[in-house]
């Protein structure tokens, strides 16, 4: 396990990766109850976790990759080389431009409803927008910076004219000048408190689909591409490393769809 957190430290992942490997290493050597793990082994853990825990295909695959990157990368024995049931790519709900519309409008308070526009305009996760500092943000030139975002990566995000304006007025009302954004009463805000406040707005707006921040990530890319943005633009405003991730909003596009012409009305 040192062994492993060395190597996972040097690789510079994040946190909370560095756990869930930590994490998923430890449950397997409970399992297996000894120190010379061979692939058979292995083979039974994950054979046990679908078979017997009933886990999802996703949980499968993290403990794979895991294991994988201790024995295979940091011990170097080539074992984890075996097939696992794929994961199942689910396409994302989203909320339509009417629902935003209703969501935002049904939020009072200031700094809530600064959030959330701030979440629905430049697609950046929620864990990216509650790190946010002052510094962060240029309003002359209309956009901000995520400081070490996934992967370890700046990348810039647009800001909208109608969020600018508010969220200059709510720095200079309430005096901050430098440092967190938002904050709570023991400093950063949780991610917690923010999920609370979307979902009890979707209840007061009366929206029926079962909405969370990270589905206003979804709906901004989404709208997006309806308008017409091209998909590599897309994928950079979300800090996605591969265009196949960002693809998936091809699927969900309605409005897209809607444009494509059947041959038969050519005929």
């Amino acid at each position: 396990m040192k062994q492993l957190l060395t190597e996972l430290k040097l690789r510079g992942f994040s946190k909370r990766t560095v756990e869930t490997y930590i994490y998923q290493n430890q449950k397997f050597l409970e399992f297996v109850g000894k120190k010379e793990v061979t692939k058979e082994d292995i083979k039974e853990y994950l054979g046990y976790l679908i078979s017997d825990k009933k886990v999802r295909n996703t949980s499968v695959a993290l403990a794979k990759a895991a294991l994988k990157f201790n024995y295979d990368e940091v011990l170097g024995l080539g074992i984890v080389d075996f097939k696992t049931p794929k994961i199942s790519r689910r396409l994302p709900e989203i909320l339509t431009k009417d629902e935003v519309r209703s969501l935002i409008n049904v939020i009072n308070h200031q700094k809530s409803r600064i959030i959330v526009k701030l979440l629905y305009s430049s697609g950046i996760r929620l864990s990216e927008c509650l790190s946010l500092k002052v510094e962060d943000i240029d309003f002359r030139e209309k956009h901000g910076w995520v400081r070490s975002g996934k992967g370890g990566k700046d990348r810039i995000f647009v800001l909208s004219d109608d969020l600018r304006i508010e969220l200059n007025q709510y720095l200079t009302k309430n005096k901050i000048n430098m440092g967190l954004i938002f904050r709570g009463k023991n400093g950063k805000l949780s991610s917690r408190n923010v999920q609370k406040i979307v979902k009890e707005a979707a209840l007061r707006a009366g929206i029926k689909k079962n909405i969370s921040p990270h589905k206003l990530r979804h709906s901004f890319a989404t709208h997006l591409l309806e308008s017409g943005t091209d998909i590599r633009i897309i994928q950079e405003l979300l800090g996605h490393s591969n265009l196949q991730t960002t693809q998936i909003y091809t699927k969900v596009s309605k409005e897209q769809l809607r444009k494509v012409r059947s041959p038969l009305d050519d005929l």
